[in-house]
């Protein structure tokens, strides 16, 4: 049986009145592409950024590898990657100082080439990253969050905006990194994505889970 290398347990996040984040529990395995899936509002981003030490937990426990993401956020951040929802990077920058200044920043002397090979971005090495399409800036996105080799990457609705043609082949590259055994966790709000990328999902809906377990996808 896979190692379990995520653990969520009554997860919670309140701003003010509102609960974000209303108790939630799951469990992440090793290697697997784990998707949680709801709507605009439905606490997947807050419950993301929680266990990326982004934000403070309210309540509840995270692991990651059995490091405990309150108690040691430093030790959390370096074997874990992230891509943001919305992917920023300095518009007059080529793509190999943007993949070397991301290595350094984690102590890192990187072969910028290779990880822009990787996501198919090699003959844009030397573009801006103002030149990129929206797919382009993604997958760029991608190559910068796994420079330092993490073991479990993060994507936050990594799709949103995509034409068709970007989304497919974001999902090509997700199952890439997966296979090279980075266990991924994402976000989305597309049914067809959940279906086609992840081995089991968990349903969100106004900050709870609206299902009892998490449904592995067939």
């Amino acid at each position: 049986m896979a190692e379990t290398v995520l653990r969520v347990k009554n997860l919670k996040k309140i701003y003010g009145d509102k609960v974000a984040v209303d108790g939630i529990s799951f469990e992440v395995k090793k290697g697997e592409i784990f998707g949680i899936l709801g709507p605009n509002g439905a606490g997947k981003t807050t419950t993301l950024e929680m266990i990326e030490t982004m934000r403070e937990i309210d309540g509840g426990n995270i692991t990651v590898h059995g490091i405990d993401v309150a108690k040691d956020p430093n030790a959390i951040k370096k074997i874990i990657g992230v891509q943001p929802q919305s992917p920023a990077f300095q518009d007059k920058t080529k793509l190999t100082e943007i993949i070397e200044l991301f290595g350094a920043a984690y102590g890192e002397k990187v072969n910028a080439m290779e990880f822009l090979d990787d996501v198919d971005l090699s003959e844009k090495a030397s573009s801006f990253a103002e030149q990129l399409s929206g797919g382009q800036r993604q997958r760029l996105s991608i190559a910068a969050a796994l420079v330092h080799r993490p073991k479990v990457f993060f994507m936050d609705e990594p799709t949103t905006g995509l034409d068709p043609q970007a989304r497919r082949n974001l999902w090509k590259l997700t199952r890439r990194v997966c296979d090279r055994g980075v266990t991924v966790l994402l976000t989305t709000h597309y049914m067809e994505e959940a279906e086609v990328l992840c081995d089991r999902v968990a349903i969100m809906d106004q900050g709870k889970h609206s299902c009892q377990t998490c449904i592995s996808v067939i």
